[in-house]
């Protein structure tokens, strides 16, 4: 019988290396052994992988990990550009953020990344007008985590949430590719209004921790939010703002803030 050739889904550099770095957990802590296998070594494709952890992390006394896992696995089949996201999501933490020295880190550690790639099976629900499922993983995912993301927000791909501790991001929000964003950051509204009402965030953008970006207003690409501002209004692209309310202090200071994640400015020491 002649030898199947392998397709081009086949080679999955990320999916791979995950599982080499598996391995070389097992061999070098063996106590982890049941914790590794079960969650990375014992799957096929990272979608699968993810969609046993995010089931497992998820469940409660109100939905069993087995019913979770079902409707995670039905969402990563029905769209390749969730798993798509998941690897770019990976790559970015692995490059952004410097505690992060493994592939494998975000997939067993880092409840940033786990709660995006939740969130991500949310707005797919969300899509599919099934709200009220959608409704129950943004819950979780919020008790769990403590990161709170309405199912209708967008994000895109390459994203990096670090820490990941109190952030919250509304129901009309837009997060494009290549953000990366630290704990406690709120996107959100600033009163009751219905509709559109949350920021938009263009890519490659830089959200320092505590900050807090604040109505339908548009965050210009490449640009940096220092800690703890409060940002009201329209930010052009490629500047960097501070305070409260915030101001444009200089201009962004790099072709990509959010790679490089230098969040110092001009006059600081």
């Amino acid at each position: 019988m002649a030898e199947r050739k392998p397709k081009v889904a086949d080679f999955d550099p990320v999916w791979d290396r995950i599982q080499n770095e598996a391995a070389e957990i097992v061999e070098r802590e063996p106590i982890l052994g049941g914790l590794v296998h079960s969650g990375i070594l014992h799957h096929r494709t990272l979608e699968r992988s993810l969609a046993y952890r995010m089931a497992l992390k998820l469940a409660s006394g109100e939905m069993t990990d087995q019913i979770l896992r079902e409707i995670v696995d039905e969402a990563y089949r029905s769209d390749p550009t969730l798993g798509q996201a998941a690897r770019a999501d990976i790559v970015a933490v692995f490059e952004r953020d410097p505690a992060c020295h493994r592939f494998i880190q975000p997939m067993l550690f880092f409840k940033g990344f786990q709660g995006v790639q939740a969130y991500r099976v949310a707005h797919w629900l969300w899509q599919h007008d099934r709200k009220e499922l959608a409704y129950f993983i943004q819950m979780r995912v919020s008790e769990v985590f403590g990161i709170d993301i309405h199912p209708n927000a967008v994000i895109g791909q390459g994203v990096m949430i670090d820490h990941a501790h109190s952030i919250v991001i509304g129901e009309t929000a837009v997060v494009g590719d290549n953000v990366s964003m630290l704990h406690s950051v709120t996107l959100g509204g600033t009163g009751k209004a219905d509709g559109d009402r949350h920021p938009k965030i263009e890519n490659g953008v830089l959200i320092g921790a505590g900050a807090k970006v604040l109505g339908d207003i548009r965050i210009g690409y490449c640009t940096r939010i220092a800690a703890g501002s409060v940002v009201l209004s329209d930010v052009p692209p490629c500047k960097t703002v501070a305070g409260v309310p915030a101001r444009i202090v200089g201009e962004a200071g790099c072709a990509q803030p959010s790679v490089t994640m230098d969040q110092l400015f001009e006059g600081q020491s």
